[in-house]
This record gives structure tokens, C-alpha cells and sequence, in this order.
């Protein structure tokens, strides 16, 4: 099946009233490169030499990242490892909010739907995945685990870009 970007999948699924996958859960736990160099409204995936600092972030069963809340100046290119502490299966989605509850009312409705995006790392349990990312839009973005019922448990966290010399 052709991979689509998340959005045109989406739209596909919508209104084709698709009740078999039409987006592709990536094996492993993210990527280790920028395989789409696709723009959004949260930024750009990037290279791994590229990244200027690299953030660990934990996931688990009680629905948590840790941490929740990231920093990141306009611009930035940092390589987050996102490690699944948990027994579960679980994944780590950058987007906005709108995005991002979008995805996960079709996660509910189509449970096995698959998707892999430069933004999104699905990670199994005991098991390390990678997003490379530049964040070069200011603004307040989000993540979150959007397997069905983990959002809806409170699996989110915030990201924070800041524009540099006080514009934003």
C-alpha cells in the first residue's frame, strides 16, 4: 500500500468510511532520520547529525510522559529518545491540538489503523525510539500517545517553541 501523509490518510479514511487501515504503524520506535522532510505547523524532521541536543523522555502504563512539558527555541533541532518504561505499547505523537484529536477520534473508530510520519515514534515495551526534529514555527504545540484510550487517559504532554529576539 502507498503511504500517505497523515492528514490525506485522514481525509481518505473519512470519506471513504474506510474501516481497514490506510496508514502505516511503523516497526521499531521512530526514526533514525529524516525519511519525509515534510513542513508542518509544529516544524521539519531533521538528520541525526543535525540535531543540536538530544531530550529523554519516558513513557508508562499510568499514562505519563516524563517529562510533559518541553522547551525549545525557534529554530532548534534536537533528537528526542523516547523510551516505553511501560508493558504496554505506546507512541509518541508531535502536533497541534486540533491535530492531534483529530487522529486520535480515528484511532478509537479504527483501532488498528497504522501511520508512520517523521513525527510520530511507536515504541514497544522496554524499547528506545527516536524522533528528529527542527522546530522552526513558534508556538505551543503538543504531544501525546494516540493508541486508543491513552490520549483519552491523559497521555499528553506540551512543547513550547519560543521565537528568538522577542518575536514570535
Amino acid at each position: 500500500m502507498k503511504r500517505h501523509t497523515l492528514g490525506a490518510a485522514l481525509a481518505m479514511a473519512l470519506l471513504s468510511g474506510a474501516s481497514t487501515a490506510v496508514l502505516a504503524h511503523g516497526p521499531g520506535g521512530g526514526h533514525h532520520g529524516a525519511s519525509k522532510q515534510e513542513q508542518t505547523d509544529w516544524g521539519i524532521a531533521a538528520e541525526r547529525k543535525q540535531a543540536q541536543r538530544s531530550i529523554d523522555i519516558r513513557m508508562d502504563d499510568k499514562m505519563r510522559f516524563t517529562p510533559d512539558r518541553l522547551q525549545f527555541k525557534l529554530g532548534e533541532t534536537v533528537r528526542l529518545r523516547i523510551r516505553n518504561e511501560g508493558k504496554l505499547m505506546h507512541e509518541f505523537v508531535i502536533g497541534t491540538k486540533k491535530e492531534l484529536d483529530a487522529h486520535a477520534e480515528m484511532m478509537i473508530k479504527h483501532p488498528g489503523m497504522e501511520h508512520d510520519e517523521p513525527y510520530m515514534a511507536h515504541v514497544a515495551p522496554g524499547q528506545t525510539g527516536e524522533i528528529v526534529w527542527t522546530f522552526n514555527r513558534a508556538g505551543e504545540f503538543d504531544f501525546a500517545c494516540l493508541i486508543a484510550g491513552h490520549y483519552q487517559a491523559g497521555m499528553v504532554g506540551k512543547i513550547l517553541v519560543e521565537a528568538t529576539h522577542g518575536k514570535k
